[in-house]
């Protein structure tokens, strides 16, 4: 492709930002003192402009310079399997060599100039989306189950740390695992009506399961308080020393025992290394489970079904240990949940939570734990850091799903590939078969 064909589609390319950035951008409401008033800001639209021209230029730059590199003399027209092929190596490295940058990353930022109370807050809730991700993932990205109901294993992880917590007395780490059983124990409650369906069939029931519970919390006021919601859960304390100010008789704080100056950041970093710690827990166990049979079962189960049955594999239990899985490592994100807000209520867990962890997985791809990392990052962090255009966060969803499903149908950093093939190179006993 030539410059000018190149500054030609850069340049289409932003026309069309300017258009769509017109009504989001152009213009905004101001307080006048009566009426509402509207001031311009097309300058806005103009870097926004100038923002995808440059950006589309360089992009269409690199996609040249890979072509060339591989030595492919074909015309940019056709670098739609180029394009592939770049994203489906990154997206096959991403987990072995991408990960551990990140999780490096993610050890050191509290440590970091940079990291206040409110960027810690922030990537704590971050880590909470990934570990929701992978845990979904486990389920649709392995298994292949579209399930539009994962926050009903959330909900039911938090509320049952929040009503051990308040009833029985039970501390985070007692009743962590507890949570996690019994959102396994949901899971393979859906797992049963849902072991004949697929699709679009499955997606509605696990949609109306996930409906189900947040009606059933709203209205079970004798035990879940309703819409008033929980108060006063228990935070977690580090092996028994609490972090306030004024401990009770007998105990020592946590700033006590290190010889540290109070500080209310303490219990915001100690809440994001929990976190961090959990989600890794949750990384290392889906890396470690696709080698196994069941992954492998899992695999085949996403692949085709039909084949799995003539493969002796028994599609039942494979979708029940899925669904049981992945159930459980959203009851720990929701267990996790209730000790940071303090506060749970039926409102915290919505549709548009399962539609936000779905989103994570499709954009990241499906698959990719990695991938899942950025996606849960950029879905989190981009409604926070423009906070005045949080109103079209649901658009934005809507656009970046529509983008990916025409682009990537199989997600920015997608690694489907099996986790074992069968060789077809010739034995070394000489046989020739494969």
């Amino acid at each position: 492709m030539t410059f000018a064909q190149r500054l030609r589609d850069a340049g289409l390319a932003a026309l069309v930002a300017a258009v769509l950035a017109l009504p989001l951008l152009g213009f905004e409401t101001i307080d006048t003192g009566g009426p509402l008033g509207i001031r311009a800001r097309f300058h806005w639209i103009a870097y926004a402009a100038v923002s995808v021209f440059i950006g589309r230029l360089a992009l269409l730059a690199f996609f040249d310079w890979w072509r060339l590199r591989q030595g492919r003399p074909e015309p940019l027209q056709s670098n739609a399997p180029a394009r592939k092929d770049i994203l489906t190596r990154i997206g096959s490295q991403a987990d072995k060599y991408l990960m551990p940058a990140l999780i490096a990353f993610a050890i050191a930022l509290p440590m970091m100039p940079f990291a206040d109370r409110t960027v810690v807050d922030l990537a704590t809730v971050v880590l909470i989306y990934v570990m929701l991700g992978w845990g979904l993932n486990i389920v649709v990205g392995l298994a292949g189950l579209l399930d539009l109901g994962y926050v009903a294993f959330y909900a039911v992880g938090a509320y049952t740390y929040a009503l051990l917590s308040l009833n029985f007395g039970f501390g985070f780490w007692e009743a962590l695992p507890l949570a996690g059983l019994f959102a396994a124990t949901f899971g393979i409650i859906l797992g049963f009506p849902v072991l004949r369906l697929r699709g679009d069939y499955l997606a509605i029931v696990t949609l109306g399961f996930g409906e189900i519970i947040r009606v059933v919390l709203l209205n079970w006021t004798d035990v879940t308080r309703g819409s008033n919601g929980i108060t006063g859960i228990q935070r977690p304390s580090f092996f028994g020393f609490p972090f306030t100010s004024s401990p009770e008789d007998g105990q020592t704080a946590f700033h006590e025992l290190f010889g540290l100056e109070y500080s209310s950041i303490h219990r915001i970093i100690f809440l994001y290394y929990v976190i961090l710690v959990l989600a890794l827990i949750t990384n290392l166990f889906t890396m470690r489970i696709r080698k196994l049979p069941i992954g492998r079962a899992w695999e085949a189960l996403r692949e085709d079904e039909i084949a799995c049955k003539a493969l002796g594999i028994n599609p039942t239990n494979t979708k029940l240990t899925a669904f049981a899985i992945g159930a459980m490592f959203g009851g720990f994100a929701g267990s996790f949940f209730a000790t940071r807000q303090g506060f749970i209520s039926p409102e915290s867990f919505s549709f548009i939570e399962s539609a936000v962890i779905l989103a994570i997985v499709v954009l990241g791809g499906m698959g990719s734990q990695a991938g899942i990392v950025l996606a849960a990052a950029f879905l989190t962090l981009l409604p926070e850091l423009a906070r005045e255009f949080s109103l079209f966060r649901m658009l934005a969803f809507g656009a970046a799903m529509v983008l990916i499903m025409i682009w990537r149908p199989q997600g920015l950093l997608a690694h489907r590939e099996p986790t074992l093939r069968l060789s077809t190179q010739p034995s070394s006993s000489g046989g020739g078969k494969p």
